[in-house]
C-alpha cells in the first residue's frame, strides 16, 4: 500500500514567511504579540504559543503600548498601523506580499473610482481576516459580495472594478465576473488578484485526488482555504475525508482496504502534521 504526502502542499509562501518571521522574533523577545491567529490551523497555534506567541483580537490592540508586535500574512486595514505609531509598539509587518499588492491595488482603484462616481467590489468572505484589510484600504466602501445572489448590491448604472480576496476558487471567481457583466450596463474591469499559488495548488489537487483510492484533507477548522479546496477534492474523489489532527483517522475509512491513500495539506497546513497523519495511517494499516 502507498501512502503518500503530496509534495506541494502544506504552508504556501507568504504563511512560511509569517512563520519564520515569528520564530525569529520569539527567539530574540520570547514573547511576541499577534493580531489574531497567525495561520487558520490550531494545531500549529498551539505549537506557536507554547514558544512565547500571544494571540489578541485587533480590539485588543489599541490596549498595548511598547511591545512587541506582529501583523500576520492576511494583513491589516490602515487603522491598525495607526494604532502602532500612536501607541509606540514595535511591529513586524509579515503581510503577504500578494496580498500587500492586493492592498495597494484596490486602494488606488477606489481612489480613481471616487473620481468617476465609480465603484470597488470584492468577491470575498465576509468577517475573513484579509478581507477586513482589504475593505480598510477603502474606508469600508468597498462593496463585498459573498456569491451571485449578491451582486444586487451593485449599482449597475456606475462603472466598477472587480478584485477577489487571494484565496478565493478561481472557477468561482470566472462564474461570478460573468454574472456581473450580464447585471451591469455601465463599463466593467475586472482583476485577476487570486494567488497564483491558490490557483496552481486547486488545480494540482484535481490531479492527486485521482490517483489515490482515498483522500485525507489535513486543514484547520477556520481555515476559508481549507474549505474551498476540500470541496474541490471531495467533488473529484467522493472518498475524501476532511480531519484537524491524527488523532481523528478513522479505519472505517480503509474498508475496504485502499491500495493508495493520499494525504493534502491546504495552504495554512503544517508538513510535521500531515507526517502525523501519515503515521498514523502507518500504524493502523500494519
Amino acid at each position: 500500500m502507498r501512502i503518500v504526502i503530496d509534495s506541494g502542499s502544506g504552508f504556501c509562501f507568504g504563511v512560511r514567511r509569517a512563520i519564520a518571521t515569528l520564530e525569529q522574533e520569539l527567539h530574540k523577545h520570547g514573547e511576541v504579540y499577534c493580531v489574531g491567529d497567525i495561520v487558520h490551523n490550531e494545531q500549529e497555534i498551539e505549537r506557536l504559543q507554547g514558544l512565547g506567541l500571544k494571540i489578541i483580537e485587533n480590539s485588543e490592540l489599541n490596549t498595548l503600548h511598547s511591545t512587541n508586535v506582529l501583523f500576520r500574512a492576511h494583513g491589516e486595514p490602515p487603522s491598525s498601523y495607526a494604532i502602532v505609531e500612536e501607541n509606540e509598539l514595535k511591529l513586524t509587518d509579515a503581510t503577504c506580499p500578494v496580498v500587500l499588492k492586493l492592498q495597494q491595488s484596490i486602494r488606488q482603484a477606489w481612489l480613481q473610482q471616487k473620481s468617476v462616481n465609480g465603484q470597488v467590489v470584492l468577491f470575498g468572505k465576509k468577517g475573513h481576516a484579509e478581507v477586513i484589510g482589504l475593505m480598510g484600504q477603502t474606508e469600508n466602501e468597498c462593496i463585498l459580495v459573498e456569491d451571485e445572489s449578491q451582486i444586487n448590491k451593485i449599482d449597475p448604472e456606475r462603472p466598477c472594478v472587480v478584485f477577489a480576496q487571494t484565496t478565493k476558487d478561481p472557477q468561482q471567481y470566472m462564474k461570478l465576473l460573468q454574472k456581473i457583466r450580464q447585471y451591469t450596463h455601465a463599463k466593467m474591469e475586472a482583476h485577476n488578484s487570486i494567488c497564483r499559488q491558490m490557483a496552481d495548488r486547486a488545480e494540482n489537487l484535481k490531479t492527486f485526488a485521482l490517483q489515490h483510492d482515498v483522500i485525507l484533507f489535513v486543514g484547520g477548522t477556520k481555515s476559508s482555504n481549507s474549505r474551498v479546496l476540500f470541496d474541490i477534492c471531495n467533488a473529484i474523489n467522493p472518498d475524501s475525508h476532511f480531519l484537524t489532527s491524527e488523532s481523528e483517522v478513522d479505519m472505517e475509512w480503509f474498508n475496504p482496504r485502499p491500495n493508495s491513500i493520499g494525504i493534502f495539506g491546504a495552504t495554512s497546513t503544517p508538513l510535521w502534521l500531515m507526517e502525523r497523519v501519515r503515521a498514523s495511517c502507518v500504524e493502523m494499516l500494519k
